[in-house]
């Protein structure tokens, strides 16, 4: 088929007026949040482990058992040799913990095979590492590294679709869409802020809009708004 009869595909495109919503989301947030992970990390390194295990969990499940597996294995090269079964044991109270033991060691193996145990800081480099998608490398660069990256987990992509920012459910083109919109600077922040409030208001079941400090210009607000401002 000549390129000239080929169906391009359409621009991504955001909702009308998701910048100027996206832009008061940020700074909103900020008055709620700091912008850090609730997971409990000293280096890269151990975020990143700690990440993979944060999969189908909680937060506090994972802190819960990362003081004692870190302690046992502290680098990645201790724990590319662990065995196992030991990591299991360790482990077990995040959930799968059979499939995270394989997943967080064969990670250790790739890290000390590839990158002499260190954790790249590049996205193209963490996303051919076992276990890590475009979502934990994001997390992974601004967290650990400061670099800006915009990770979109369940609770950000519900929120952006409440919020009038998006109308799309794929994680990649939510990042792009948000991305274009939002300045580098407060990519990770923002990723991590909408995190922290689609867990403690925005909930999935029963979002709490009486108590959102976005009510007055999220489209999907169930109540009326504790603010006016025009959007």
């Amino acid at each position: 088929m000549p390129a000239s009869q080929r169906r391009r595909k359409p621009p991504l495109r955001a909702p009308r007026g998701a910048r100027e919503r996206a832009l008061l989301t940020v700074e909103r947030l900020k008055e709620v949040y700091p912008a850090i992970t609730e997971l409990q990390h000293r280096n890269a390194f151990e975020m990143t482990i700690a990440t993979i295990l944060s999969a189908q969990t909680t937060d506090r499940s994972v802190n819960s058992i990362t003081p004692r597996l870190f302690e046992r294995y502290p680098t990645a090269a201790d724990l590319a040799a662990a065995d196992p079964a030991d990591v299991e044991v360790i482990i077990k109270p995040t959930g799968f913990f059979r499939a995270k033991a394989r997943a967080i060691i064969i990670c250790a193996r790739a890290l000390v095979d590839r990158y002499g145990g260190e954790v790249p800081n590049r996205l193209e480099e963490l996303v051919t590492l076992p276990g890590i998608g475009r979502k934990t490398a994001n997390v992974i660069l601004g967290v650990a590294f400061g670099v800006p990256g915009f990770a979109v987990d369940t609770h950000v992509i519900r929120l952006t679709n409440r919020l009038g920012l998006v109308a799309t459910r794929d994680p990649v083109k939510i990042e792009t869409i948000v991305c274009r919109m939002v300045p580098p600077e407060e990519w990770t922040g923002l990723s991590l802020r909408l995190i922290l409030h689609g867990r403690r208001v925005c909930e999935a079941r029963r979002p709490r809009c009486e108590e959102c400090v976005l009510n007055d210009f999220c489209p999907s607000s169930l109540v009326k708004p504790n603010r006016l401002t025009p959007v």
